[in-house]
């Protein structure tokens, strides 16, 4: 039995590392547009399971496959990962001195079997100047995250507060993702579904 990690987000695998499992990484392109009109937490699920079966196609069934998608929401609008430096900008100053959504769909799979699940956390922004945000998008890394930032890098000094789980907002709710991961028989803390009371 192996670990796959269909994602090629380097957040993504040092969090899967900090649960002291062993996992390969292996990607699959697929189509990623959200239907704006359906609830979006149902899409993002949507989209982790056609990660997760995009790369089960390719290993064995006894290979447990990992998927996930994020994305960042205010007042329903989706906020992916920017076009370029002026949608950041964008996408930022309409953050900014608000309230909004992180959202994973996660998927794990196995040999047929599937578990998907989806995470919300609550991140508030101060109110951010013109000139920090044009800096920070200077510095690049708002280009490829959703919602034009991340918690682990400069631009965490945008938050003024989180309620949920704080490892969403970095794209893989590790509580969530262990839950889902002891039902596949997976020991997280030398502990499996089976010789627990979840």
């Amino acid at each position: 039995m192996g670990v796959i990690l269909a994602s090629k987000s380097p957040r993504r695998r040092e969090l899967l590392s900090m649960l002291g499992i062993d996992f390969d990484v292996i990607t699959e392109e697929v189509d990623e547009t959200i239907n704006e009109a359906l609830p979006l937490a149902d899409e993002i699920m949507r989209l982790s399971r056609l990660k997760a079966a995009a790369v089960a196609d390719k290993a064995s069934d006894t290979d447990i496959v990992i998927a996930a998608d994020t994305v960042v929401s205010l007042d329903g609008k989706v906020f992916g990962k920017p076009k370029d430096s002026e949608d950041a900008k964008r996408m930022l100053g309409a953050l900014s001195g608000k309230t909004h959504k992180v959202i994973t769909g996660v998927t794990v799979t196995s040999g047929g079997c599937r578990d998907t699940r989806s995470m919300e956390t609550d991140v508030t922004f101060r109110n951010l100047t013109q000139t920090e945000i044009d800096e920070y998008v200077k510095t690049g890394d708002p280009l490829d995250k959703a919602g034009a930032y991340a918690l682990q890098g400069i631009s965490s000094i945008f938050v003024r507060g989180i309620s949920g789980d704080h490892f969403n907002v970095y794209g893989l709710p590790l509580s969530m993702l262990s839950d889902m991961l002891r039902g596949f028989g997976v020991k997280i803390l030398g502990e499996s579904r089976e010789n627990t009371d979840a």
